[in-house]
Formats: structure tokens, sequence, C-alpha cells
């Protein structure tokens, strides 16, 4: 699932670096605290979700499995980027076909077992699996194919974007995706995702068609003019109405950029957004990072911007892969150790950083200057943020999102600064990008909105649980009373009331839900939670 990462630009001068070694922390704390992690991260679940747990797995699991497709995983536990819903199942087919995906189908009605499809988990709320169910692992089934004369790319839904990038590039493009490339296809249409270009809106409009199938095994093709409702609620449905076999997405030329930024008071931003950014068609990608330093937390913004250029007389270099991963995880984590390492990290990104950009278009006048810098636009978006992943005991790194109506940003910072200064928050990183007015059935976007991804870092014991409940609950009260929406692939903390507030349409999207899957065969944790 989902979401965004934000785009996290974290590298900093090997001077920044050296502050933190002589001053504070020994080699073996540093050592830690930029190693690789030995595997994914696996917590106790953060609490009951309270319905599901009155399966009887002992009966699931006496049920014996589908001969002829690959299980994976028979029995055990699976769990999700959060590493906080380690949630038992029933197992795990990888799936390789189309045949195999309908056979599994028919499997789950055969024998009332529940199914979810998930890609790369990345959803934080149980969104992927559910207990004592079947997943689908979309992850093998991932063609892409390039049609050149439509301007488009035919993918099947475990595709991730760096591999679409990977087969676009050097010519083409991909038009709307998230900020960071790791996630699936299927993932990011099932949230409806969003990403860096403040133009072409969430990943809904590029859509041109899908095939979908339905719970009773039928194919339907489904696109903005062709069954309309279904595929309105399939686009940010959370793979409750289907399984989506393939996609057909409108890709964008490679343009290239030239990278600006500048940093501003907070408060100067909508008006800037509206009076220079809006209608200038030569920006073609845009966000914003808020300051998480004590100093200047949530008030100072650095605003990063992409700028049409000639590049018709340089070549565009092939895609490279992150650097520096150590350096980058190894400034992030010490950023969680307090507001010495917090000011350092901000300190870095508004003097150092954009200095050592790597320009990925040959010309002589970016090299000689730190302050010009030429990418393509396929470049700042093929970040697959290894740096992120850690061995930290104990911890964990939370997603949060919040969309609200441009108007009422300023206020809504407001009132965040206030939650997070309370709750004592390890806020990380506070994006900022735009979105526009969507059309799906449960719809993030109702008007032209600001949206802010939030990157937390947690304990994972119950102190650490108990207060992101409490600061979540916080925001998502602050997010109603200024007529915003928060984002549904994250922590199942919020209350049905909460929920409703939020999303009028909610009992509208789970009558449509026992619609077209009266059986109830596509299911999950938040589903089970929020419609029982």
């Amino acid at each position: 699932m989902q979401k965004s990462f934000g785009k996290f630009k974290t590298g900093v001068s090997a001077a920044a670096v050296l502050v933190a070694l002589f001053g504070v922390y020994g080699f073996r704390k540093l050592q830690a605290l930029a190693a690789d992690p030995t595997g994914p991260k696996d917590c106790r679940a953060a609490e009951d979700i309270g319905e599901q747990g009155r399966i009887d797995l002992d009966k699931v699991r006496a049920i014996a499995p589908l001969p002829g497709v690959k299980w994976s995983q028979l029995g055990g536990s699976i769990n999700d980027a959060s590493c906080l819903n380690r949630t038992e199942i029933y197992g795990v087919v990888e799936v390789h076909s189309v045949d195999d995906i309908a056979r599994t189908l028919a499997f789950a009605r055969d024998n009332k077992l529940p199914i979810t499809t998930a890609g790369v988990r990345h959803s934080m709320g149980g969104q992927a699996f559910r207990k004592g169910g079947i997943v689908l692992d979309m992850r093998t089934f991932n063609r892409i194919t390039l049609n050149e004369a439509a301007r488009s790319v035919t993918v099947q839904p475990g595709a991730t974007w760096h591999d679409i990038q990977i087969a676009l590039h050097p010519r083409f493009a991909v038009r709307a995706m998230q900020s960071t490339d790791i996630f699936s296809v299927g993932g990011s249409i099932s949230v409806n995702a969003h990403g860096m270009d403040h133009q072409a809106g969430a990943l809904a409009r590029s859509i041109k068609a899908m095939k979908v199938m339905l719970a009773d095994g039928s194919i339907r093709t489904v696109s903005p003019t062709e069954n309309t409702e279904l595929f309105n609620l399939v686009v940010g449905g959370y793979g409750l109405f289907g399984v989506i076999i393939e996609a057909e997405l409108d890709i964008a030329d490679n343009t290239v950029y030239q990278t600006g930024r500048r940093v501003l008071d907070y408060k100067t931003f909508p008006a800037l957004f509206s009076g220079e950014i809006e209608n200038d068609t030569n920006i073609g990608l845009m966000y914003g990072h808020l300051s998480t330093a004590p100093s200047s937390f949530l008030q100072e913004m650095l605003l990063y911007t992409y700028t049409k250029a000639d590049g018709s007389d340089f070549a565009i270099e092939a895609l490279g892969e992150v650097s520096s991963t150590k350096l980058r995880r190894l400034t992030i984590n010490l950023s969680k150790q307090g507001p010495f390492f917090q000011e350092l990290k901000w300190l870095s990104e508004k003097h150092i950083e954009h200095r050592m950009e790597s320009c990925t278009v040959t010309r002589a006048q970016a090299i000689a200057s730190g302050e010009a810098c030429l990418v393509s636009r396929n470049n700042p978006m093929h970040d697959s943020v290894p740096y992120l992943r850690n061995a930290l005991p104990d911890e964990t790194d939370i997603l949060h999102e919040y969309f609200i109506p441009r108007k009422n940003f300023v206020a809504f910072v407001d009132g965040m600064r206030k939650i997070m200064l309370a709750n004592n928050t390890n806020l990380l990183n506070a994006s900022v990008r735009v979105v526009h007015k969507e059309d799906n059935f449960l719809t993030y976007s109702p008007e032209p909105a600001f949206s802010l991804v939030l990157y937390i870092n947690q304990p994972t014991d119950d102190e650490g649980n108990r207060r992101m409940k409490r600061t979540t609950e916080e925001l998502i009260d602050l997010t109603i009373a200024n007529q915003g929406r928060f984002f549904l692939p994250y922590q199942l903390y919020y209350s049905r009331d909460q929920l409703k507030k939020s999303y009028p349409q909610i009992d509208d999207f789970f009558a449509a839900k026992r619609k077209y899957d009266p059986a109830g065969l596509f299911t999950n944790t938040m589903y089970q939670k929020y419609a029982s």
C-alpha cells in the first residue's frame, strides 16, 4: 500500500557527521545507528482489533491447501511496514498468472476463507491482510509493456514504480506516482496515491483503463467511461472490490528540469502557491519540507521546485541508485536522538545538501555551480529509500497524512505544532504536497487541498503505542475541525465516529462493497474493524 514517504533528501556533509562522532557518541553506537537491517522488523501487535479475534484459527488451519498454486507460506503470521500489526493467517499464495488468482478465489469461496491482495505492504493498518485469511502476494505478477504509440504503459499490479521507471527511461516518465518508487502499482491504485507533480493530481487521473477480477471470478474492464461506478470504487478502495489484473497508465515525457529551492515562512506558502506556482506550467514538480528542528519547529519551510529547462543538447544519463546509504541512515537515526541532532539535520538540509546534489544531465554550467542543477523527470522520484530501513530494536517509524483545504493550511500547522509539542512527538520529516479535487468514491480530497505527510518515530512498547494513539486521535480531531480528511492506509487508532465525520460517505462505501461482494470474500483488518 501504500502511501508516500515524502521526498526524503537526507544526505549531509562529512563535517556534519564528524560533529556527532567527536562530540556525543562512541564508535559502536554510531555503527549501530548506520547499520543495515538484517531483515524486516517484527514487533508484537499494538492492539487487538476486536471482531476478527473471534476467528477459530484451529478450524481454519485444518483446511487442506489448494494444490497447483505456489504457497510461499502456510500458517504463521504476517506483518506490514509498521511492524506493529503481526497477524496470524491461513497462508500466502505467490501469484504468477491470472489463473492463480481465479483458482485461489474459488478455493476461498468454497472454504469461506477471507482473501486480501498485497504488494510491498507499506500500508500500516492491516489493509493487506486479515486474521485467518489468504494473502495474494502480487509481487511476482509484474509484467510491464510500453505502448509508445499510445503514450501509455500496461502493467500488472505487482510491478513497482522503480521497475516502471527503468522501463520508461530515458524517453518517457511516470505521470503520477508517490515521491519514492518502492510501491507496487496495485497498492498505489488501491489508495489513490499522489506525489510531487502538483499539476497531475492523484494516480486516478492517469489511469486509462483497468481489468479487475470480481469475487465471483468474472473479469470486468473499468475506466473513467466504462463501468465508471466500479472504477471509482476500486481506485482508493483498499482491495475490497476485486483484484486488479492489469492497468493501462498514461505516461509523460522525461522532461529536463532545473532544480530550485528557497527558504520561507510557512505562513507565506499558500499565497506563494496560488500567486506564483499553481498556474506556472513550467514548474513540473514541487514539494515542501517543514522544519523539524526545535528552534523553528513547523515554522520554516524549504520549498523545492523543478522547472522545465532546455535539455535538447544534453544526454540524459542512466538512472542510478541512491548512494551514501549508511551516511543517510546515520543522519536520520541521529535526528531521533535529541534536539542537537534535529537542529543539525535541518541546518544541513538548508545549507549543505543542495550543493551536494547529483546533477544527472551533463552540462558544464550545472557542474560549475551548486545552485544550477539539471535532472530528468525520472530522477527525483527514483529513490527506493533503503536508508529508511534500520537495525534499531524496539522502535519504528510511522507515516501519517492529512489533507487540509488550502485556506486552512496555516491554522492546521499551528494546531499540529501544539499537539506534537504537548505529546513530545519525535517528528522526523514533514512534507507538504498538493492535491486536487478527486472524484473516486472514497475521496480524501473533495476540494483542492494541501497534503501534509508526517514521518514519526515511536518506541514499540505499550507507552509508545499509547502516545501514538493519543497523538493520532488529536491530529484527526484537528483535521476534522479544519474541514480536512485523514489518509486511511495507516494505523487504525481512529474511532468509527472520527471516520464518519471525516468521510461522510463511508456507509455508502460499505453498502457498495456489499453490493459487489455480498459474501464478503474480499476483506482486510481495516474493513473488519470499521464495517462490522
